[in-house]
């Protein structure tokens, strides 16, 4: 870093800081603002530590692969206006010899990895390249994407406005690893884009023209970064304003049917898919997800003597559903709640076990304050629980599946983290509200009763 490093995140702290202050003005609501706000400066903070982290503790692709080959296209285009077209090729075809790095050989084949490297050349224009101030970008991509999520829950239950500020705006591993050059930034503000614009359009009844560009746009780099987050999201999300629609019918078969038809559906969908998309999803399509999983994590195995940050699940897996089904529980544990603390090995990974234990000790709190029974009755008899919890949970059973080493972990989990302790909070808020109404109602018979005595 340079002293144009500091100049240009401070210019761009300022431009950002105009950009949301006006938007912010439009909020009515003294709530929205304040967090907003806060939104905003947390994720500055988190950038420039996160820049700092990547620079002098622990290298990455951050600055390794994306920003050195990004700014190495840049250069590319300056020296000869011809090389442009290297924006808009795909990865594959991206010739090996222009690289900046020849041990960064081989990683274009992964189209994910060049588009967010396609996307750092692009903001070098506008930054001179600087390594801080493209952070910061990919941040504020990020916070846009996150502050609609956070708005999606808070427009239909202002009363845990703290709790969703908690879950969003402050987690400190979901603020942290999405506030540099990596796919999750992109990931985390696509998955907020998306969910809003479905929300508006389907439920608040918005006028689509809005949002359909925003949300083929951020569909289009889900799909290209990482599809399995899109497939896996999406369906739950259907189902949940489905279910909006259908808590209007009485008939309980008809719910049954039809809840149990999109289950069906999606699952099916989700396979059709999976088997069609064999370029989109790599391993996962050709051999099939089972056996994908069983090569990711003989992959990690063979690493073993050189990663220190490599676990086991103590399941054996074999690639046959059966198997998957019985690492299930393995895999959701290790996404949730793992790095326990004596296997953090690293500063990043020590952080990450705290976060972990303080969600397994609040889930544990969850299951003794409602009970067991009614944990499992609130997630399946409110819409809202269904879908962050399920999507929660079977996220975290494909990233435990195939991610058996605590480095990638603890940023792969991260989509999932949100909603898991967003369905917790609603567990608690819809059983606290069921012990709260028969004490009203309680009260309102007493009081029509001293009435009728007087």
């Amino acid at each position: 870093m340079n002293l144009l490093d500091f100049i240009m995140f401070f210019v761009y702290i300022i431009i950002f800081y105009i950009l949301f202050a006006w938007r912010r003005k439009k909020y009515k609501d003294p709530v929205l603002r304040k967090y907003h706000r806060q939104g905003f400066w947390i994720k500055v903070f988190s950038s420039f530590a996160y820049s700092i982290f990547i620079l002098y503790f622990s290298p990455g692709d951050s600055n390794g692969l994306y920003h050195r080959e990004g700014y190495n296209i840049y250069e590319l285009i300056l020296k000869d206006a011809s090389n442009i077209d290297l924006l808009f090729i795909s990865g594959k075809d991206f010739d090996q010899a222009l690289l900046a790095n020849v041990y960064n050989a081989g990683y274009f084949g992964e189209e994910s990895n060049y588009m967010v490297t396609r996307i750092v050349a692009v903001l070098s224009f506008v930054t001179f390249g600087r390594f801080l101030a493209i952070n910061l970008i990919f941040s504020m991509i990020s916070f846009t994407g996150v502050w609609r999520l956070y708005r999606f829950f808070y427009e239909q239950y202002p009363d845990l406005h703290k709790q969703f500020a908690i879950a969003i705006l402050y987690l400190p591993s979901f603020v942290f690893w999405s506030s540099g050059i990596l796919k999750d930034p992109l990931c985390t503000g696509a998955l907020g884009w998306i969910t809003y614009s479905l929300y508006a359009m389907f439920y608040k009844k918005k006028n689509p023209l809005i949002y359909i560009p925003i949300l083929l746009l951020f569909s289009y780099l889900l799909i290209v970064i990482k599809v399995y987050i899109i497939l896996s999201y999406v369906p739950f999300f259907s189902l949940y304003l489905l279910l909006l629609n259908v808590t209007l019918i009485k008939n309980r078969f008809v719910k049954i049917f039809l809840v149990g038809s999109v289950l069906l559906g999606s699952v099916l969908g989700f396979v059709t898919i999976t088997n069609a998309m064999q370029k989109a999803l790599g391993n996962y399509a050709s051999a099939g997800v089972s056996q994908s999983i069983k090569s990711y994590q003989t992959n990690y195995e063979n690493q073993a003597g050189s990663a220190t940050s490599n676990f086991s699940l103590g399941v054996e897996f074999d690639g046959s559903v059966q198997s998957l089904i019985r690492m299930a529980p393995a895999a959701v544990i290790a996404t949730l709640f793992r790095p326990y603390i004596w296997e953090s090995k690293k500063p990043s990974t020590f952080m990450s076990s705290l976060e972990s234990l303080a969600l397994m000790f609040f889930t544990i709190f969850v299951l003794i304050k409602v009970g067991i029974k009614k944990f499992i009755l609130t997630i399946f008899n409110k819409p809202m629980v269904l879908y962050c919890i399920f999507f929660s949970v079977i996220f975290a059973l494909f990233v435990g599946a195939t991610t058996l080493n605590f480095g990638s972990l603890v940023r792969y989990k991260i989509p999932a983290l949100p909603f898991y302790v967003i369905g917790l909070y609603f567990i608690l808020y819809f059983n606290n509200k069921m012990k709260i109404k028969p004490r009203e109602n309680a009260g309102q018979v007493v009081s029509s009763l001293t009435v009728i005595n007087s």
